[in-house]
C-alpha cells in the first residue's frame, strides 16, 4: 500500500470497538488453590477483584490483539484495504523486537501500513488513540486500528500477593476515522519520571513490581484534576458524561476518582471486578463491552482516563460510536 498524503481533515471519531478475553476464567479461590497466601474477602476489600482471564499456554499478545482488532474493524464497517496505520499498545511482548504491530496487521491481512508499537504501560491506550486521531486530523491516514493486548499472566510472581491478585489478560480495539465535527477531544497528558521505579518488570527476575501504596496516593490526588481539565478542554461537564472509563487498576482508585469528579455511580466503568488489570487494555476493553451491553448510548461522551506505569497519564473525551 502506498499512501498519499491529504488534506486535513475536520474531525475525528471512534468508529467501532471490540474487545476479546482468554477463556481460561480464574478466581480468587482459585488462586488461592494455587498457593497465593490470601482469600477472596481480602482481594476484593483491597483490589476489588472477583476473576480475571489468564490466557492458555499457546495463547499470544498477537493472538488476543488480532481477536479485539477483527471485531472492531466489523463493527466499524471497516475493511482491511482501507486501515492506512496500525498502532498496538503493549507492554508485555516476549521480547522488544519485533514489535507487535507490524505482526498483526500481517495476521489481519493489511497490507503494508505504517505499523508501531507504544509502549505507556497502563496509558498506552490513551496515547494510542491520541496518535491515531492525530494521524487522520493530519490527513496522513483514512483509518487507523488502535489495538491494546496484554498478556500479564507469563510476568507474574504468584509469590507476591500484592500483584498477582491483580493482574491478567485480554485485548481492546478501536477504529479511528474521519469525521465531519470533533468526536475524539483533546488530550490532556502528562508524566512523573520522578516515580518511574514505582511500577516496573523487575529484570533480573522478570516478575511485575510495584509500590501500590505510592501508586494508590499518586493516582487518588493527581488524576480527579486531569480527568476534569479532559472535560474542560472537550467543552463537556463530568455531570453530562454518558459514562467514565478509567484505567482499572484498583476498583478503590476508581471509586475515589469517580467520587471526586461527582460522576454517578451507574456510569462508571467497573470491568475490574471481572476482568483484573490488563494495564492498557482495560480502557478498551471495558469500553468495548458497555457500548455491547447498550450501556453508553451511540453519540453520547464518554471520559477516558489512563495513568500508571511510567508515571505516565493521559485523559480525554470521545463520543461513543
Amino acid at each position: 500500500m502506498l499512501n498519499n498524503t491529504s488534506t486535513p481533515v475536520p474531525g475525528s471519531r471512534i468508529l467501532g470497538l471490540g474487545h476479546y478475553q482468554p477463556s481460561n476464567v480464574v478466581t480468587n479461590d482459585d488462586l488461592v488453590a494455587r498457593g497465593v497466601d490470601t482469600n477472596d474477602a481480602w482481594i476484593r476489600s483491597r483490589v476489588g477483584v472477583a476473576e480475571r482471564r489468564f490466557a492458555d499456554p499457546d495463547e499470544t499478545v498477537i493472538d488476543m490483539a488480532e481477536a479485539a482488532a477483527s471485531k472492531a474493524l466489523a463493527a466499524g464497517g471497516v475493511a482491511t484495504s482501507e486501515v492506512d496505520l496500525v498502532i498496538v499498545a503493549t507492554c508485555t511482548m516476549p521480547s522488544p523486537v519485533p514489535s507487535a504491530a507490524p505482526q498483526l496487521a500481517h495476521r489481519l491481512g493489511i497490507e503494508a501500513p505504517g505499523a508501531f508499537d507504544v509502549n505507556s504501560g497502563c496509558s498506552g491506550f490513551t496515547y494510542s488513540l491520541n496518535a491515531a486521531s492525530a494521524s487522520v486530523l493530519s490527513g496522513q491516514a483514512r483509518n487507523v486500528l488502535v489495538v491494546a493486548s496484554e498478556r500479564f499472566s507469563g510476568w507474574i510472581d504468584f509469590a507476591d500477593r500484592s500483584t498477582c491478585v491483580i493482574l491478567a489478560d485480554g485485548a481492546g480495539a478501536a477504529v479511528v476515522g474521519r469525521s465531519d465535527d470533533v468526536r475524539i477531544g483533546p488530550v490532556v497528558w502528562g508524566s512523573d519520571g520522578a516515580l518511574s521505579e514505582k511500577v516496573i518488570i523487575n529484570p533480573t527476575t522478570g516478575f511485575f513490581e510495584q509500590d501500590g501504596q505510592s501508586v494508590y496516593r499518586w493516582a487518588t490526588t493527581r488524576m480527579a484534576p486531569v480527568a476534569r481539565e479532559a472535560c474542560t478542554q472537550a467543552g463537556v461537564d463530568a455531570k453530562d458524561l454518558a459514562a467514565f472509563v478509567p484505567h482499572q487498576a484498583n476498583l478503590r482508585i476508581i471509586n475515589m476518582i469517580a467520587e471526586k469528579l461527582g460522576i454517578p455511580s451507574d456510569r462508571v466503568a467497573r470491568d475490574i471486578v471481572e476482568s483484573g488489570n490488563t494495564s492498557a487494555a482495560t480502557i478498551p476493553l471495558a469500553l468495548s463491552k458497555m457500548v455491547e451491553r447498550g450501556e453508553v448510548p451511540s453519540g453520547s461522551p464518554v471520559l477516558l482516563l489512563g495513568f500508571g506505569s511510567g508515571l505516565a497519564f493521559a485523559g480525554q473525551v470521545v463520543i461513543a460510536p
